[in-house]
């Protein structure tokens, strides 16, 4: 079932009864099911949450993400204790053999730089390039072709000069917001599929506790991408609004491809992190990534 994200930018109250979300403001007070909910991004600082209600969200792996003083999203909970054999696949995913590393964060990277170029070559761009370095990715990238691939992709996929830095002003803004709302949308379907977000494949940063997420989220950046190409042509703003802020929320609930099957994002995310599971556990040595595109 697609779960709902909820969006609270002014001033509330959540509490919870009989398995329902209390939304209460200073005009209405109205109740969501717990079960239909995904993520509850909470945005203005002086918002009340109550204990109860964080442990009833994080029971139902509702991913709850919290935002700064400067609004963009800071921290987030998610529920630890997500699947019945956690200890074991903890076992498994610490176990992880070097070589398997290599060989997944191979695949991930080809399938994120083919992504980039299907959409270099939707938005009528050359992308031949793209395609040649995909070919040429080694085991654990170790000739960092993303880095090449990078490099092409960002200097053409606009209509305008630009420098892709992770703390830049417009559109850079616009890419970092949605980045982090893609990526807690992975830690929950990581921690869903009963993984620990904070070990990852590739990213070994200590002081990051999503290096996981970090690496499974690649291929699917340029859905983002895409959608902050929309915002700007349908929006004559450079500031990082509500409005857009809400479209880039609606990346959680695109639609893509596993072959002719639709599904939305969110549904799509737990496929990939399942099989990512099966991968530690020995099951299969490929990870099941979506067709962003039809």
């Amino acid at each position: 079932m697609l779960k709902r994200t909820l969006f609270f930018g002014n001033k509330c109250s959540l509490t919870t009864k009989n398995e329902q979300l209390v939304i209460q403001t200073s005009e209405i007070k109205v109740t969501v099911p717990i079960e239909d909910i995904g993520f509850v991004v909470l945005e203005h600082l002086e918002s009340y949450i109550s204990l109860p209600t964080l442990s009833k969200l994080a029971t139902n792996n509702v991913a709850v993400i919290f935002c700064d003083a400067k609004h963009m999203p800071q921290s987030m909970l998610l529920n630890l204790e997500s699947h019945h054999i956690q200890q074991e696949l903890f076992k498994n995913q610490l176990n992880a053999s070097e070589p398997l590393k290599k060989q997944l964060w191979q695949q991930i990277i080809k399938t994120k730089i083919k992504n980039q170029s299907e959409l270099l070559m939707i938005q009528g761009k050359q992308n031949t390039p793209l395609n040649y370095y995909a070919s040429n990715v080694l085991s654990g990238d170790s000739d960092n072709r993303e880095g090449v691939a990078a490099a092409y992709y960002w200097k053409h996929l606009f209509d305008f000069d630009f420098k892709r830095t992770r703390y830049g002003d417009y559109p850079n803004l616009f890419l970092n917001y949605g980045y982090i709302i893609l990526r807690a949308a992975v830690a929950r379907a990581l921690s869903g599929s009963g993984l620990l977000a904070t070990l990852g494949i590739h990213h070994h940063n200590k002081y990051n506790a999503f290096c996981l997420a970090d690496d499974i989220m690649e291929p699917y950046r340029p859905l983002v991408d895409a959608k902050v190409i929309e915002i700007i042509k349908n929006f004559d703003e450079q500031d990082l609004i509500t409005p857009i802020k809400a479209e880039l929320l609606k990346v959680l609930t695109q639609t893509v491809y596993f072959g002719d099957k639709k599904s939305p994002l969110m549904v799509a995310l737990t496929t990939t992190t399942s099989s990512l599971q099966h991968c530690f556990m020995g099951k299969t040595r490929k990870i099941v990534y979506p067709t962003l595109w039809n």
